[in-house]
């Protein structure tokens, strides 16, 4: 016997349920419709359309079928009086024309009227009841139907016909039809036999065919609105979609040209508006064409030019610099103002010569020709031999680095060299900004990621300044002198190692309260997901006072648990590198 089937992998994970068609999830319709209304303008301009429309049809048509339930009513009633007013004459011929004489004949007078009544009239019931005391030889009262004719009768319309013998006396009535009443009007007026006695003569007419004609008329009216309605939306859709349709056809075409894609054009047709357009779009994009591919032939010229200019000049800058460094090494042997020129001279040479190599490293960046020699590397250990190498710096300087790492030991693949360069610009930047304060090197690391920061004291930057913080050759402050050496390429040359790995370079500073550079890696070859290991606002980290922390001190670093229980700090003071 087979074994029973369950809902659960081998893996120990429930499938995923079939996503459900949208039509069925109801509850997202509110949200799916706000959003259409905001980026459609097809369909809210159709919906308007419709719902004007609709309105429109539906207050016509109300107002249509009062009109005709009305006129109808109208109509109905005046053709009821007509006919009663016919049937009553013709009674009242029958029994002017005949010969009075005894009661008998009298009644047979009668009776011949009711039978013109009949035929002379539609009516569905006929009374006559006598006005007045008994008179002798008087014909007594008939009624078709005597057991309904009472009910219907009012004392007020009764009163009414006796008192007014030349004029129609109308209501409306429902003449009862086994369990249900039907509507009807009840016509009343004056039967006279002269000299002997005058009656009350009353004509029951039944409507029943008014309401049904009204119904089909009601339902003509509406089926005739709902397809008027739908005729000027599909109207309406068919025009909004030759109108709209270019447009979205040149949102696409202009979403392509941003994307880069600079032969994309839009096909004109006609000579209307739309075509106008089309074609004025069509010149614009031809503009921007034949400008991008001019400043990308004067690019790649400047390109050129200064990567061929930095090789050139390599050669006899080689030269200079050997010249430079016999002439300094033997400076001892000079005056002192010809021993000042020759430090002077070696410096700048050095300065030339690094100026020379990142002009080179921004060629290869613009010229997209850079490549990364990965190789398994701890970022702490590399911080740490960074901070180690550039101590002798910092000491001039008067700061103390320290080095707080709660991760990043394991090794990630990365180039060496150039996160090697990073954390150097990085730190010489802090150094000489720092103003003599501590400066804290952190790295830490999560699942997706590594990161270093560097953090320092000193004076900070304006919020304006840090939008230009890695613009090439850009200074804060233009009057501040370089102390150690740099080009004003360093930054923007550290932005371009970390995009080229698929991390960030990111910059929090404050006036007063100094800066902080975040480098953040990834660990595979992805883009980086998620916040980084360490954040880039350090928050209120400030120190009541610094010159109480020592040389040797280490900072604290809130929410480390590491540096809570003492692991993971590095003091890189005189010693130079982790303990």
């Amino acid at each position: 016997m087979a074994a029973p089937t369950t809902g659960v992998t081998p893996t120990g994970v429930l499938p995923a349920r079939a996503a459900l068609p949208w039509w069925r999830l109801w509850r997202t319709w509110p949200g799916r419709t706000a959003d259409l209304w905001r980026r459609s303008l097809r369909f809210r301009t159709i919906l308007v359309t419709v719902g004007f429309t609709a309105l429109a049809v539906a207050v016509a048509c109300v107002w249509m079928a009062l009109a005709i339930q009305n006129d109808l009513f109208v109509s109905r009633k005046d053709q009821v009086l007509l006919d009663a007013e016919q049937a009553r004459a013709a009674a009242q011929r029958t029994l002017d024309a005949a010969v009075q004489s005894d009661a008998v004949q009298m009644q047979n007078v009668m009776t011949l009227a009711f039978t013109a009544l009949r035929d002379q009239s539609s009516a569905g019931m006929i009374a006559a009841y006598r006005i007045g005391p008994q008179v002798p030889n008087a014909p007594q009262d008939f009624s078709t139907n005597e057991a309904v004719m009472p009910e219907l009768l009012t004392p007020s319309m009764r009163a009414l016909v006796r008192t007014n013998p030349d004029q129609q006396i109308w209501q409306p009535v429902g003449l009862p039809v086994g369990a249900d009443s039907t509507p009807g009007i009840l016509v009343g007026q004056q039967l006279s036999i002269e000299g002997v006695a005058a009656y009350e003569l009353y004509l029951a007419y039944d409507l029943a065919n008014a309401p049904q004609t009204l119904t089909f008329v009601q339902r003509t009216l509406w089926v005739v609105g709902i397809g008027l309605v739908l005729l000027i939306s599909g109207i309406a859709w068919f025009v909004l979609r030759s109108v709209t349709a270019p447009i979205s056809e040149a949102a696409e075409t202009s979403a392509k040209l941003a994307a880069g894609r600079l032969d994309v054009r839009l096909q004109v047709h006609g000579e209307d508006e739309l075509a106008t357009l089309g074609r004025s779009f069509n010149a614009m994009a031809d503009s921007i064409e034949s400008q991008i591919k001019e400043l990308a032939e004067l690019s790649l010229v400047q390109q050129r030019f200064v990567s061929d200019v930095s090789h050139e000049l390599r050669t006899p800058m080689t030269t200079i610099r050997l010249a430079a460094d016999m002439i300094n090494d033997q400076r001892d042997e000079f005056d002192p103002a010809t021993a000042r020129a020759a430090e002077l001279l070696n410096a700048q040479v050095q300065r030339f010569e690094t100026l020379l190599t990142d002009l080179l490293e921004i060629s290869r960046y613009d010229a997209g020709s850079v490549q990364l020699e990965l190789e398994p590397t701890s970022l702490a250990h590399l911080a740490e031999d960074v901070i180690g190498s550039m101590q002798h710096l910092a000491e001039q300087h008067g700061s103390d680095v320290r080095l707080v790492a709660p991760g990043g030991y394991s090794p990630v693949d990365m180039d060496p060299r150039r996160v090697r360069r990073v954390v150097r610009n990085l730190l010489g930047n802090a150094i000489e900004h720092g103003e003599g304060r501590p400066i804290v090197v952190t790295v830490d690391s999560n699942q997706q990621a590594v990161a270093l920061g560097v953090r320092d004291y000193g004076l900070g930057m304006k919020a304006g300044d840090v939008d230009h913080v890695f613009d090439r050759f850009w200074r804060a402050d233009p009057s501040r002198k370089r102390t150690i050496g740099g080009t004003g390429l360093g930054l923007s040359i550290a932005m371009g190692d970390a995009k080229l790995h698929g991390g960030e370079l990111a910059v929090w500073s404050e006036p007063g309260r100094g800066t902080n550079f975040v480098l953040t890696l990834p660990r595979q070859a992805v883009p980086l997901e998620g916040s980084s290991p360490i954040p880039v606002d350090p928050g209120d980290d400030a120190v009541a006072a610094l010159d109480d922390l020592g040389l040797t001190a280490p900072i604290p670093v809130p929410g480390d648990q590491a540096q809570a229980t003492g692991h993971g700090t590095t003091n890189a003071g005189p010693a130079g590198g982790a303990a």
